[in-house]
């Protein structure tokens, strides 16, 4: 019997098809990252690294991930 879960998220297909593969590569970020986040951030912002537009899709796709951590 298939997860109606996974099946949702793509089954096994696409960008969002290895969700636990996902949880465990940010979980393992989450555990190495060391310093500020909002630090960070900045600095990539103020190198031009990162733009305003890319951080708003960024923070859009965090919420959107957080929802499914819930």
């Amino acid at each position: 019997m298939s997860n109606p879960f996974m099946a949702a998220l793509g089954g096994g297909q696409g960008p969002m098809g290895n969700f636990a593969q996902m949880v465990q590569q940010f979980n393992q970020f989450k555990s190495n990252f060391k310093g500020d986040p909002k630090a960070e951030v900045e600095k990539l912002l103020q190198s031009g690294r990162l733009n305003q537009q890319q951080l708003n899709q960024l923070q859009q796709m965090a919420k959107q991930f957080q929802s499914l951590m819930q």
